[in-house]
Order: structure tokens, then sequence, then C-alpha cells
């Protein structure tokens, strides 16, 4: 499983602000629940609650257990643990409708990742970064950059029966920060990053078809 290091509130707000498709609160919202958080896992807690008042039907908190429904059967179980050096927890992050998939939002301490758990067939993915959905309900993107331990490039991944399969990457040349990325079309994305050396925020466009892609 893929980790990036994050900071609580920062991992949580990048990602409320680039969610889709979904039931997530605004970017103020947020602020507003994880403004005095004890680390990414409280913000995580916090931010399922807000969810979970939407969703009643769609997954039950038992103290350090969430139990999701599977559709049209079924329940996926996941406990959080605090045993010494592995430590762990989980959190409802967000709920695709179009996909009936689920966005866990994935602690371990410090570090942040993201499941995308499938209600059908109960299959799990994980991803280093959060994911977000494409307008054609067939693809997924992920911005994997942070100044240590990831991977520093865009991938895109495939919605598929057995989990999501990765379809491409794309790795920059040079490195780049405060990146995001948003779907244009179900076959282009567009790509917001700040190059090393500058202050200054730049957009790409990039269609899957684009030869800078490297196919899995």
């Amino acid at each position: 499983m893929a980790i990036r290091p994050q900071l609580a509130v920062g991992a949580c707000i990048v990602a409320f602000a680039g969610a889709s498709f979904g039931v997530a609160p605004t970017q103020e919202r947020v602020l507003e629940l994880c403004a005095s958080v004890d680390g990414p896992a409280h913000c995580g807690r916090r931010v399922e609650a807000e969810q979970l008042k939407g969703l009643p039907n769609l997954a039950v908190r038992e103290d350090d257990t969430l139990r999701v429904t599977l559709y049209p059967s079924g329940t996926r179980v996941f406990v959080d643990s605090i045993a010494n050096g592995n430590e762990k927890s989980y959190a409802l992050w967000d709920y695709w409708s179009p996909v009936n998939a689920i966005v866990l939002f994935v602690t371990s301490g410090d570090d942040v990742s993201y499941g995308v758990l499938q209600r059908a067939t109960g299959q799990l993915t994980m991803l280093p970064a959060e994911p977000v959905l494409a307008p054609d309900r067939q693809h997924v993107a992920v911005a994997d950059f942070c100044a240590d331990r990831c991977a520093n490039e865009v991938t895109v991944w495939r919605i598929t029966r057995d989990g999501l399969r990765k379809d491409a990457t794309l790795k920059p040349a040079a490195r780049w920060s405060d990146v995001t990325v948003s779907w244009k079309s179900g076959e282009t994305l567009t790509i917001q990053f700040t190059p090393a050396g500058t202050d200054k925020p730049q957009s790409v466009e990039r269609p899957l078809a684009d030869r800078e892609w490297q196919r899995s």
C-alpha cells in the first residue's frame, strides 16, 4: 500500500476541494471541522461524522469499528488499530453514487492514503493520494506529489469489477509542487501545479491519448 506523508488539516482541505460526484462538505466546512484536531485520524473522524448524517444507510460507526453496507448484500468492516508502532484508522470520506463506491480516508500515524471500496464486489483499492472520478465514470486520476516518499507523478486508473487498475502514468521531468488534478472531460485531465524554482502556478491539459503518458 502506498503512503504519502501529509499534515492532517492540509490533507483534508485539499481532498475536499478536489472531490467529484460525491457529497463532500465545502472547504469552509472542512476548516471548521478540523480547526482544532489532534492529528489526521481525528480530522477524518470529524469529517466522517458529518458525512454519515447525510448517508445514514451507507455505513455505521461503532467506537473504533466502521461497518460499510455493501450492495446488494453484505458488510465490509474496518477496525482502527492503536497498537504501538502500528496505529491505523479508517474514516468514510466520500461516496461516488455514479459507480456505487466509497472513498475511505486512511491514516497511519501522520501518513495519509485513500481507499476506494466498490460496494457491488467488496473490492478495496488503496491509492497514495486523493482520487478524482472522471465524468465518464470509468477512470480515476491521482496526483501523488510531496517533498518526501511520494512517487511525484499523476496516474490514471480504470475502474473494473475487480478493482481499480492503473492505466497510465505522467511523471514530470522537473519537480512540481501544489499539484491538483481535475477532469475537463472523460478523456482529458487538467493539471495545476507550481514548477520548481517559482511560486507561479501553472495549468496544463493532458488528453489520455497524449504520448507523454506511460502505459501500464
